[in-house]
């Protein structure tokens, strides 16, 4: 068996929500995704696998800071000193947008020793294991600098610059692969977009009309015999029951909208017939947790949310809490009451109101030449509250009109 732990989506540098941790002044989330990517390396060691492979975006942008730098170096440098080759794809986060610029990862191709392997440009790679030899086909976030383009495909459209990176990169990767020793393990690592992939919340669905996108028949094919994904940030298998095609998602949540989604890597064995065993272990992330509370009518307004966030455990959880009003009632929350009741919560995201957005009332036309009937039927018409009592309203008020003419009548 050749085994090997694949990860992806580090995101070093996500630090939307937290503070600055008092110990070591380094921000409390930076900590977090820290201590998950350091769990996974404790797991690969401890059960001494025989590569460790991360299929890219390391930073949350391609400049990263040097105390992230620092960080990731100390990571990786544990699997260095415990023996375990680390194989590395560039995402697209890791890219600078520039061309000639170097990527954030290009660090660990031009270290003086042994143990890591990049790939910044489609290649391939016969990794020597203390279990045998395996294939590894390294696919690294596809764009125009790293995919070759003839010239006139830079006066196109950026959609069919997108397409014909799609239709390059899928001839790329089925060339490398008949190129392979059938008889050896192999394995695609990328960084790309999957056209059955699941998006996660954080992640907005305009980027897939930007990314180019690439069919699981075009990467399930041999000798592979598992493709090793990053780039979207849920853990799923887009390939059951065929050549598992594989994204380990995220090792940490970005936002809270991966708030329900599990976290972890992937732990995979290929066995010596070429048959692949993997299994989702999950990491012990700090929880994000959203408190949605529909307020009602003639109860306490901040006694309703309070009752809501007892029902929740928010020790060391990044919390959000809204509440939503009736249409037409006052906000009477009382905020510092919300706020002491998280006070064991790592951090407060906020404590947000929401109302539905009432129909706008359109002036109705009316004119000196309509009779008073008419007029106040117009007008209770428009008006969405008065609308089912109209007809009643309008009686009333002829009465009253009547009664008034009745009484001036009378007036000497």
């Amino acid at each position: 068996m050749i085994r090997f732990i694949h990860t992806a989506d580090i995101h070093f540098g996500m630090e939307n929500y937290g503070k600055i941790d008092p110990k070591t002044g380094i921000h409390s989330r930076l900590l977090d995704f820290e201590q998950s990517l350091n769990t996974c390396i404790d797991y690969a060691i401890e059960h001494d696998v025989d590569f460790f492979i991360f299929s890219g975006d390391a930073y949350k942008t391609a400049t990263p800071s040097p105390t992230q730098q620092k960080l990731l170096m100390r990571c990786f440098m544990r699997l260095y000193a415990a023996k375990i080759p680390v194989v590395i794809v560039v995402g697209n986060h890791d890219n600078p947008l520039s061309f000639g610029k170097a990527n954030s990862l290009d660090i660990f191709g031009c270290l003086p020793i042994d143990g890591f392997h990049l790939f910044a440009k489609p290649a391939a790679l016969l990794l020597q294991t203390k279990s045998g030899p395996i294939n590894i086909v390294g696919i690294p976030w596809p764009n125009r600098h790293n995919i070759a383009l003839k010239d006139d495909y830079f006066i196109q459209s950026a959609t069919d610059i997108t397409d014909h990176i799609s239709q390059t990169l899928a001839t790329i990767i089925t060339t490398l692969a008949q190129q392979l020793d059938p008889s050896i393990p192999a394995i695609l690592a990328g960084h790309m977009t999957v056209s059955n992939g699941l998006f996660s919340g954080s992640e907005r669905k305009a980027i897939y009309g930007n990314d180019p996108v690439l069919l699981p028949s075009q990467l399930a094919i041999a000798p592979f015999d598992y493709v090793a994904l990053g780039h979207l940030h849920r853990f799923q298998n887009l390939n059951e029951g065929g050549i598992p095609i594989v994204y380990s998602g995220s090792i940490d949540r970005i936002d809270f909208g991966e708030r329900k989604e599990e976290k972890g890597f992937c732990d995979v064995s290929i066995s010596e017939s070429k048959e692949c065993f993997f299994e989702f272990i999950q990491l012990k992330t700090r929880p994000f947790i959203q408190i949605d509370v529909i307020l009602e009518e003639n109860i306490d307004q901040t006694i309703q949310i309070l009752s809501a966030i007892k029902k929740h455990s928010l020790k060391d959880a990044i919390v959000k809490i809204t509440y939503k009003l009736p249409t037409t009632a006052v906000d009477q929350v009382d905020i510092k009451k919300i706020q002491l009741a998280c006070t064991h919560s790592m951090y407060l995201v906020g404590i947000i109101p929401l109302r539905d957005l009432q129909t706008r009332s359109y002036r109705t036309i009316l004119s000196s030449e309509m009779d008073l009937q008419t007029l106040l039927k117009n007008y209770f018409n428009s008006k969405e509250h008065l609308k089912s009592r109209s007809e009643h309203l309008t009686e009333k008020t002829l009465q009253l009109q009547h009664t008034l003419d009745d009484a001036e009548c009378l007036v000497p």
